[in-house]
C-alpha cells in the first residue's frame, strides 16, 4: 500500500521530469543555434539564456494554452517553455521563409500567437508594455487568461518599469511580472547601476506583491509562480517574481565576457539549474532511462529543426514588400 508521502514524492518526481524536458529542449536549441552562427548559417545576432532555463521552464509549467507570454531579447527558452515550434524558431534564426516571422525578424523577434507567445523584443523592456495592455484586453473581454512579462536586471532602471507596474496595479491587472535577475546589464554589473534594494522592493513599492525564488532552482521557481498565478487568476491584481540566476555565457554569442573572471563563472557552473535538477531527479529514484531520453530526444529534435531549417527556402528581395501595410500613395 503506498503512503501519501511516495505519492508526493512520485508526482514531483514526474513534475521533475517534464521540467527537466523543457529545460534540455532549451539548452539543445541553444547550443545549435551557437553551431549554426559559428558556422555562418544565422545572420544577425543571437543572444543565449544558458544557465537561466529554470526560469522559463518553472514559470511557463503554470500556465495555459491562452495565457499570453511577453519576451526579451534573450528569449528562445521563453517561447520554447510555451509552446512555439522549435522548427519555425531554427528556420527564423537562419532566416527562412518557414519561420516564426517568416525569417524577417531573426533571433530577437520571434513570435507565436497560437500558444500565447506575443513575442521576443529587442527593446530593453520592451514587453512590459505589450504584457500589460494584453492583461488589460483580457480584463475588458472578461475573459479568464492571465499575461506574463520576463525582462532582465536591466530593465527595471527604464522607464516601461515603473509605467507598466503602475498601470497594472492601478487596474488591477491579471499581470505575471518576472525579473530575470541574471547579475549583469549587457556588458555591465548590475550592482553597479542599480540603487536601493532591488526589483522586488521596487514592484513592491508600487503596490505590487512580490516574492523572490531562486533562479537556479526550477521548483522554487514553479511554486513561487504558481502562487502568485493563484492570486492573479483569483482576481487579486498583479504579481511579482524575483528571480537571481546567471548567464553562463556572455551577452551575445561572440562576447567573451572579459569583465568577469573564468573563476566567477566556474563557481556559478556548479549552480546549473539543468545539472541541479537532473542530480535531485536521480536521487529520488527516477529511472535512469528516462532521464537519458529526454537528452537523447532533445538533441536529436534540435539536428532534424537544423537540417529543415537548411533545406527551407531563402528569402528573396521581393519578400521585403510583403507583410507591409499599405497606406496608400503619397499625396
Amino acid at each position: 500500500m503506498k503512503h501519501v508521502g511516495d505519492e508526493l514524492q512520485s508526482g514531483r518526481i514526474s513534475l521533475g521530469l517534464s521540467l527537466l524536458r523543457t529545460m534540455v529542449r532549451i539548452r539543445e536549441f541553444e547550443q545549435h543555434a551557437r553551431i549554426g552562427y559559428d558556422r555562418g548559417e544565422i545572420p544577425g545576432v543571437v543572444h543565449l539564456s544558458i544557465g537561466q532555463e529554470a526560469v522559463a521552464a518553472g514559470v511557463c509549467a503554470n500556465l495555459v494554452r491562452e495565457d499570453y507570454v511577453a519576451s526579451t531579447h534573450r528569449g528562445h527558452g521563453h517561447c520554447i517553455a510555451k509552446g512555439a515550434n522549435v522548427d519555425a524558431m531554427m528556420a527564423e534564426l537562419f532566416g527562412r521563409k518557414t519561420g516564426t516571422n517568416k525569417g524577417k525578424g531573426g533571433s530577437m523577434h520571434i513570435a507565436d500567437f497560437s500558444v500565447g507567445m506575443l513575442g521576443a523584443n529587442g527593446v530593453v523592456g520592451g514587453g512590459i508594455g505589450i504584457a500589460v495592455g494584453a492583461a488589460q484586453a483580457s480584463q475588458l473581454l472578461g475573459r479568464q487568461n492571465v499575461s506574463v512579462c520576463f525582462f532582465g536586471d536591466g530593465a527595471v532602471n527604464r522607464g516601461p518599469f515603473l509605467e507598466g507596474l503602475n498601470w497594472a496595479a492601478v487596474f488591477n491587472l491579471p499581470v505575471l511580472f518576472v525579473c530575470e535577475d541574471n547579475a549583469f546589464s549587457a556588458f555591465t554589473r548590475a550592482s553597479s547601476t542599480t540603487a536601493g534594494k532591488g526589483a522586488a522592493a521596487r514592484a513592491e513599492a508600487i503596490g505590487v506583491r512580490a516574492r523572490t525564488a531562486d533562479g537556479n532552482d526550477v521548483f522554487a521557481v514553479y511554486d513561487r509562480a504558481a502562487e502568485l498565478l493563484r492570486g492573479i487568476r483569483a482576481g487579486e491584481g498583479p504579481g511579482f517574481l524575483h528571480a537571481p540566476t546567471y548567464r553562463l555565457d556572455g551577452h551575445t554569442v561572440f562576447d567573451t565576457a572579459p569583465y568577469r573572471s573564468s573563476a566567477e563563472v566556474e563557481r556559478h557552473r556548479e549552480d546549473d539549474p539543468v545539472a541541479l535538477l537532473e542530480s535531485q531527479l536521480r536521487e529520488w529514484g527516477a529511472a535512469a532511462r528516462q532521464v537519458d531520453e529526454i537528452y537523447a530526444g532533445a538533441r536529436e529534435e534540435m539536428e532534424r529543426a537544423m537540417e529543415r531549417a537548411r533545406a527551407a527556402p531563402l528569402l528573396q528581395p521581393s519578400d521585403a514588400f510583403e507583410d507591409v501595410q499599405l497606406a496608400g500613395a503619397p499625396q
